[in-house]
Parts: structure tokens; sequence; C-alpha cells
């Protein structure tokens, strides 16, 4: 069982302020796979320090540095892929099949996306008299959801990298696993002390202060709509960046032609997959669950004369 009492604050794996800890249960089986500690306001503020101190260099990297330290997390996030595909299945209770070919790799994908765009990125851009400058926002705080963990994490951590952010991850503390190995990666990587911090916890007691410190400087939240409304209002008295992909489900949009049919049972296959080992045992949100058509979205026969 795997137990995972620390979190990772300024290049170090430090003790909570106050332990209280968190049974992890494997969906699959309903079994505890693990234990995490749960972090309160003091540890989000240290971790927050740490990131406030360390951006003053790391905002001040070059291109070349920025694009070292990512190559070098991409090839420990290579080495790691079996225990990262190891940690989705026991966290989530995904199939192994859906663990290694789309959870793991699609975490691995953003990474190499944002190594590629940093390449070229224009950070400086003449229009007509006046310069465009991109600066780093500054210290941001990541609030990643439990249905596709790598790939939330990594599409928050890589751009901030690029840019030169500073950050604190709070993985979902019902899927935490892969984020201590994440973070372990980022450690192993030798990214900078400060730079990436994590403190595992839930909404209220790691949640609330990301979202209200005022050292933070940018807040991107992914959950359910309930919770991306505190997080604003949370955000809103010193005036944070604020970035949310919020809950709900878009629906299909079945027009009134010949493939109506077609239609019905390509939505009803997006939820229910076909082979089974695709299935992931937790929503995702790009299936559409329902169907939006005509009252009567068959052809009308022309009324008898």
């Amino acid at each position: 069982m795997r137990e995972y009492l620390k979190f990772y604050i300024d290049g170090q794996w430090v003790e909570p302020v106050a332990l209280k800890t968190l049974d992890v249960i494997n969906p699959a089986n309903e079994e505890v796979a693990g234990k995490i500690a749960l972090g309160a306001e003091a540890d989000v503020d240290k971790a927050v320090k740490a990131a406030r101190k360390a951006f003053a260099s790391w905002s001040q990297t070059t291109r070349e540095e920025r694009l070292d330290v990512m190559q070098r997390v991409l090839a420990e996030y290579q080495k790691r892929f079996g225990d990262l595909a190891n940690a989705v299945t026991e966290e989530m209770g995904a199939p192994a099949s859906l663990a290694q070919r789309a959870q793991v790799p699609a975490g691995m994908g953003h990474l190499a996306t944002a190594i590629g765009i940093l390449k070229d990125f224009k950070f400086e851009e003449d229009r007509g008299a006046t310069m465009i400058v991109k600066e780093p926002i500054g210290v941001c705080s990541f609030i990643t959801p439990w249905n596709w963990p790598l790939n939330q994490i990594m599409c928050k951590v890589a751009p901030a990298l690029a840019t030169g952010c500073t950050m604190v991850l709070k993985p979902s503390e019902v899927a935490p696993f892969t984020g201590q190995i994440f973070a372990e990666i980022m450690h192993e990587a030798g990214v900078p002390a400060g730079v990436f911090n994590m403190v595992h916890g839930d909404g209220l007691g790691v949640g609330v202060p990301l979202s209200t410190h005022p050292e933070v400087d940018m807040v991107s939240f992914t959950g359910s709509t309930r919770a991306g409304i505190e997080v604003a209002k949370n955000a809103a008295p010193t005036v944070k960046r604020v970035h949310q992909e919020l809950g709900g489900k878009s629906p299909n949009i079945v027009l009134d032609d010949d493939v109506f049919a077609k239609s019905v049972a390509g939505g009803v296959r997006q939820i229910m997959p076909i082979p089974a080992s695709l299935v992931t045992p937790r929503p995702a949100c790009s299936c559409r669950p329902s169907a939006w058509t005509r009252r009567s979205p068959w052809p009308r026969k022309p009324p008898p004369r």
C-alpha cells in the first residue's frame, strides 16, 4: 500500500505542519490503495513563499535554460512511464490499457508540445511603433481533477515552466498518486528549488488557501462549476488572474437528416466504447451523454390532398 505523508516544497520533501491523513480508495475494487497527508493553510503558505522566492531567478532564465530543464523533465517522465501507469490504475481503477495507451501518454504529449512551441515562441513582437513583450505572470496555483490526472497536471505545469512562472500544485486528493510521482520526476530532473511545489489536500484545506493567498498571481482550476464559482470569488479580492475549465456536459446536436440514427448510435458508443478495456471508470469531459434535436427529427410527410 502506498503511503505519501510528505509534501514537495522548495526542492525538499517536508513534513506537514500538522499531520492529518486520508485513505485513497481504488474504485475498481473499493479497497484502500494508499494514504496521503492532507495539507492546510500553513503548508500552502510555505509552498507559495518558496515559489515567490524562486520566481526572482527563474523568471530571468533564458529560453535555452528552460528548454534544457523541460527536456530533462521529459526524459525522467519517460523513465517513470510504467510507474505512472500503475499509479493511474490504482488511483482511478482504470484498466491497464487505458493507463498505458492514453492517460500517461497524454501528459507526455503536453510536455513535448510545450517544448516544441517554446523553441520558436516570440516573447517580443513589434507591431507598428509598439513593442509587445510577453512576461511570466508570476506564482501560479494549479488545482487539478481526478479523471485525467496527468493530462491536467501537465497542461498546466508545462506552459508555466516554459514561460518562466513558478507554481504550487494541488493534485486531486482522491487520485493523488500520479501527482506524487510527478513531483519525484521534477526533483530528479533537477528543476530548481521552489520553481515547482506540491501540497496534497482537499478543497477546503488547500484549494481555498491557494485561491486566496495574496502572493499567488494566477489560479488555474479544473473541476466542478460549483467549486469554480468559489475559486473565482476567493481570487477576486486580490485580483488574481483566474483560468477555469469547469464541469457540465455539452450535448450532441442532431439535425433532421438521414444520419439521425447514426448520430444517436455514435453518441452512445462515445459514452460506452467498445472494447470495454478502453472504458474509463470515471467521467470524461469530452463525453456527451445527451442529444438535442427537433421535436420531430424525421422528415414529415406532405399532408393528404
